[in-house]
């Protein structure tokens, strides 16, 4: 989803990609038909207005959640347009969540890496939230049709299509670290309440998963340091580059950057890819990364897909949420 649209154009295409909740798929419908909603989000910063904050919000100060639109409606219109509860938190809070059913789709390539590697990963995602993505060793994947790895964690499951490697290990990893503006802790009861509050209504699967997510960082807490993956990116891949096969990795976290932004991090990370500093790879929508999509076939403009490469080329097409993926 494009998060710097118009407000219509962005509650419309979070809408036919809310696969999975038909509360928030009717929610987001509702603010679309709703001049008045419109107006109330409208008043917020631009990165402020996306759907996923805004019900969260609405959710967080009470708004049920399966419930009807007209719930969201009437606790919109009557928050305080000078600073109400609903408002404040949308200001206060971001939508951090690292969905960690990605590593589902994440982790055949990063044991591509190990294995052209021959030495254990350092893995290194920008825009970490709480660093639940760092842990692909602790969990198990089943990859129906291609095959299975059994790991020391739950399991992570993954349709897919096309001629997936099938890992023939799991990548050792022997570095953690993480980059954000605001990096949460999983051992902050209040910050962990709000990632379980991201995880749309009616996913109850993904709110468990969540929970086993958190308490594997909690066992071996991640190294997560607050700044900008445009400026203080490259001296956290030479920090790392001690420890091992330097990967940075990101997912769903471009689409947080303006358009000259992400053009920067692009030709960031050509760059250090380059210079054989550290190996890339990305997982984010078709339309945040060009130049790494025109790599691959060209996504259709109805099918939510997000595009996962390997150092700027195409290899597969992956649900948001890791629940299935295309292999190219």
């Amino acid at each position: 989803m494009e998060l710097f649209a118009d407000i219509p154009t962005q509650y419309a295409d979070f809408a036919a990609h809310a696969d999975g909740s038909p509360c928030f798929e009717a929610w987001a419908r509702g603010v679309v038909e709703d001049p008045e909603v419109q107006a109330w989000v409208r008043t917020l910063p631009g990165i402020k207005q996306q759907p996923n904050l805004v019900f969260a919000a609405a959710r967080w100060h009470g708004v049920p959640a399966p419930g009807p639109y007209a719930g969201l409606r009437e606790a919109l219109l009557a928050d305080d347009a000078g600073g109400g509860p609903i408002r404040a938190t949308i200001m206060q809070r971001a939508t951090q969540t690292n969905e960690v059913g990605r590593l589902a789709t994440l982790t055949p390539v990063l044991a591509r890496v190990a294995q052209e590697a021959g030495r254990p990963l350092a893995l290194l995602e920008a825009g970490a939230s709480a660093g639940l993505c760092l842990y692909p060793d602790r969990w198990s994947y089943a990859w129906p049709g291609v095959g299975a790895l059994a790991g020391p964690g739950p399991l992570l499951r993954c349709e897919v299509t096309g001629p997936m490697p099938l890992p023939a290990a799991l990548p050792e990893v022997a570095w953690r670290g993480g980059l954000d503006l605001h990096p949460l802790s999983v051992a902050d009861a209040d910050q962990m309440a709000w990632l379980a509050n991201l995880v749309w209504p009616e996913q109850d699967d993904r709110r468990a998963r969540l929970e086993q997510a958190v308490a594997i960082a909690a066992a071996d807490p991640p190294h997560l340091v607050a700044g900008d993956l445009l400026d203080d990116l490259p001296a956290l891949v030479e920090e790392a580059a001690s420890y091992g096969e330097v990967v940075v990795f990101h997912s769903a976290v471009l689409a947080y950057v303006d358009d000259p932004g992400r053009r920067r991090f692009e030709r960031l990370m050509a760059r250090l890819v380059g210079e054989g500093r550290c190996r890339w790879v990305s997982n984010e929508g078709g339309r945040v990364l060009p130049g790494v999509a025109a790599t691959g076939p060209a996504v259709p403009d109805d099918v939510a897909s997000f595009v996962l490469g390997l150092d700027g080329q195409a290899v597969a097409w992956t649900h948001g949420h890791g629940s299935s993926m295309r292999w190219l």
